[in-house]
């Protein structure tokens, strides 16, 4: 499988270099959140190779839903299944949680569909910002502290209706964003297909943090140096 080129997912545990996450989240998710920056203060490994390692090692199950409740620094070993029967919690030598995996319904170790899968969402994951958190923003006059803007991921799920696919793409569906005070809750919900037949739903939970009132330069100004840093990156 392609994520075999992250990192060793026959071992029991897993660490990851900086630069393994780094390569991830821009090779693979196309994503530049500075938080995976190599030379980040606060470097963050991608929760999508997490969600990529867990069901190439574990398999791949009808329904499934990964709940996050820590950012993995580089060199933290974690503890993954080789099978999940309900459910699994990812944790390091020192007894701490960093994801919870519940898992129900039909299994499969395809690697076509889950190489498939995975592509799919890492790159609808890892384009959420700009391409539809700043519009969720704007429809609610609402943006992130552009001095440290803070996007952690909460929680994802899956609900697959069949197992039998090669192919696999993704469709948003449907964006809101609650708030709270500073604090927002974006759900984005999509579609899974295969071909032109719809195979499943998924939902992604994310937080926003130091929310304050839209301001559309200071927005400019944020996605035009993220899209530099794609950019200086790719040449």
């Amino acid at each position: 499988m392609f994520i075999e080129k992250y990192c060793p997912i026959n071992a029991d545990k897993i660490s990851f270099t900086r630069e393994q996450g780094s390569d991830f989240a821009k090779q693979v998710a196309d994503d530049f959140n500075p938080l995976h920056n190599i030379d980040a203060k606060r470097f963050c490994v991608p929760g999508d190779l997490l969600f990529s390692i867990i069901i190439a090692k574990s398999g791949l199950h009808k329904k499934m839903t990964f709940d996050f409740s820590g950012m993995v620094n580089d060199n933290i070993a974690l503890t993954f299944p080789q099978k999940i029967d309900n459910s699994f919690d990812i944790k390091d030598d020192n007894d701490k949680t960093y994801l919870n995996v519940s898992v129900s319904g039909e299994a499969t170790h395809n690697p076509e569909l889950i190489n498939a899968l995975t592509k799919a969402y890492v790159d609808f994951s890892g384009h959420t910002f700009p391409d539809i958190l700043v519009k969720l923003m704007f429809d609610n006059s609402v943006m992130i502290n552009p001095a440290r803007p803070m996007i952690m991921y909460q929680s994802m799920s899956i609900d697959l209706h069949t197992l039998d696919a090669k192919s696999v793409t993704l469709k948003l569906s449907k964006t809101s964003l609650t708030i709270e005070g500073k604090r927002g809750d974006a759900w984005l919900e999509f579609d899974l297909l295969s071909g032109d037949e719809v195979i499943g739903h998924g939902k992604k939970h994310m937080l926003l943090s130091g929310l304050r009132s839209y301001e559309q330069e200071v927005i400019d100004s944020m996605v035009n140096e993220y899209r530099e840093s794609k950019a200086n990156y790719k040449a």
